[in-house]
């Protein structure tokens, strides 16, 4: 299916990988959603501690989107779906699999993805859920599915990254509720012509606490404590994410890079996870490119989790800044953390492939 070496020493049982694929998979059709509901930074400072100049300076965040009242979750992984289903011109029964990232669930049961395949009429589908990947969830949801695109009696996975991050954030912690909105992309992945689509892949993880959700497991079950703790809200200690996504961001997009046999400065367009302007400012500057070669969202939107590398990949394609042909990395760490990258080398029209 693939082949796999690792990218560098470490203790025993870590195992980062850099592999390809064996059958050539790449993106058919892209799609988002972010609700109607614009939360401005004077909007927060006036029940947070807090102003328009220091977000922007901390975070380049000018705004976010938060759910209305009435709709969750799902709701934004449909319309986000049926966008990218209908850029793939293809319909939700020619689907084999579909898979949502997420950690904010409607609910911890049944399953996000089987509730999704069946209100977009994705009967015969597999639903596969990456509920714990956050922030990461993007690329390692694209990971898998290029993987079961080595099987070749599946041919189109619908792959879904969301957030509604307004419901995990507590509304009285400044260092969280600033930086996050809620928002739903998507990707239509088939296979494609050779040297197109996903020519190599990294992954990597190392276990942390600095970003967590610390109540509602089995470990520390739901109880009036725990709500009264307000421990059911996403906690993040922002030191700790900078080091980490400034070192580990780069090095992964080194990693693919260098697995495919090409140079960074091959790279025509950067779609990193939109955790903090400043972080991608560092990783372009770790890798000695222009901010002009990355896509940026974060002012509009802030940071949407597993939804932030498909808002990018939709806007490229969609504004043309991303052409066929273009070599694309897309590359994201989430909270645990996990982090990783794939290098694309977008097919476009088979008239413009070249």
């Amino acid at each position: 299916m693939t082949h796999s070496s690792p990218l560098r020493a470490g203790p025993p049982g870590h195992r980062p990988f850099t592999g390809t694929l064996r059958l050539p998979v790449g993106i058919a059709g892209t799609g988002m959603y972010v609700p109607d509901r614009v939360v401005t930074n004077e909007d927060l400072a006036e029940h947070l501690d807090t102003s328009d100049t220091w977000i922007r300076e901390r975070t380049g965040i000018r705004e976010r989107r938060y759910l209305p009242t009435g709709m969750t979750t799902s709701d934004m992984c449909v319309a986000a779906a049926e966008s990218a289903l209908d850029d793939a011109g293809a319909a939700a029964s020619d689907l084999d699999a579909v898979i949502v990232s997420t950690f904010t669930h409607d609910q911890p049961l049944p399953s996000m993805a089987l509730l999704i395949r069946e209100r977009i009429g994705a009967h015969r589908a597999i639903p596969l859920d990456l509920n714990q990947a956050a922030c990461a969830g993007g690329v390692y949801g694209m990971w898998t599915a290029g993987h079961l695109l080595q099987n070749e009696e599946l041919g189109r996975v619908l792959v879904i990254g969301a957030e509604a991050l307004s419901r995990a954030t507590d509304p009285e912690d400044r260092g969280t509720r600033v930086f996050f909105g809620d928002a739903a992309g998507a990707v239509v992945m088939t296979r494609t012509d050779p040297g197109y689509g996903v020519l190599s892949w990294h992954a990597d993880g190392g276990l942390s606490y600095a970003v967590e959700i610390p109540a509602g497991g089995a470990r520390t079950p739901a109880s009036a404590a725990t709500v009264a703790d307000r421990g059911h809200y996403l906690k993040m200690d922002g030191r700790v994410v900078w080091k980490e996504a400034t070192e580990h961001l780069p090095a992964s997009v080194a990693a693919v890079a260098a697995t495919a046999g090409r140079e960074v400065s091959e790279i025509d367009r950067f779609v990193f996870h939109q955790a903090n302007l400043n972080i991608v400012k560092e990783a372009m500057a770790a890798l000695g490119q222009p901010m002009d070669k990355a896509e940026v969202s974060i002012g509009r939107f802030g940071n949407t989790g597993a939804a932030t590398v498909f808002i990018g990949l939709h806007e490229g394609l969609s504004s043309g800044r991303i052409r066929p042909g273009d070599l694309v990395a897309v590359s994201a760490i989430g909270g645990g953390f996990l982090w990783g990258s794939l290098l694309i080398r977008h097919a476009g029209p088979p008239a413009h492939r070249r």
